[in-house]
């Protein structure tokens, strides 16, 4: 009975865990201005027939925080790569200087800092919304379990612990992630 309750409270963590890597990986992809070589992690090349991640086909540096260079392996990659930023959308205008390309990064205007922001809440909202729901399914198997409903109670406070731990570091996550989106 014990191992049981204790099983579900592992998956639980386990759920809320993942639920805030999920997050820390979604507010790296929302730029706050400075270049990061993570901003191109969703460029895919075509390489040599087959869609491949940007960073397998080249080196992708930040000399400076409004900078990003893109140094292929092969000088013949050049055009794709620039063609594969250019699809992939991010709001970048690529130069090619025959050896490598040169991306600038522009400053943020206030209301797209502003979007930015909201966008980051939307998405420390729905790592709040799985935390929740990983609570709900421990909550409703503790429920159905065969312990005493002291047991139960008690079980079900740990829950409530570990949610109020997870959101707590959701929202943390999203307070540093806009002020660092807000400072200009």
């Amino acid at each position: 009975m014990e191992e049981e309750m204790k099983f579900i409270v592992d998956a639980a963590k386990e759920s809320m865990e993942s639920a805030i890597q999920h997050l820390e990986k979604e507010m790296l992809n929302i730029r706050a201005g400075k270049a990061n070589p993570i901003m191109l992690s969703g460029v895919k090349v075509d390489y040599y027939g087959s869609p491949t991640p940007l960073s397998q086909v080249a080196n992708i540096n930040s000399p400076d925080g409004r900078t990003l260079t893109v140094q292929p392996w092969e000088k013949s990659m050049l055009a794709d790569i620039e063609k594969a930023i250019l699809i992939a959308n991010l709001g970048f205008n690529p130069m090619n200087n025959g050896e490598s390309i040169i991306i600038n990064i522009p400053a943020l205007t206030e209301e797209r800092r502003k979007e930015l922001a909201k966008l980051a809440k939307a998405e420390s909202e729905n790592a709040k919304i799985s935390i929740r729901t990983a609570r709900k399914d421990a909550n409703t198997e503790i429920k159905n379990s065969e312990a005493s409903e002291d047991v139960q109670k008690n079980y079900e406070i740990d829950i409530q612990n570990l949610t109020d731990q997870y959101i707590t570091r959701a929202e943390q996550i999203f307070s540093l992630k806009e002020k660092e989106i807000l400072t200009v």
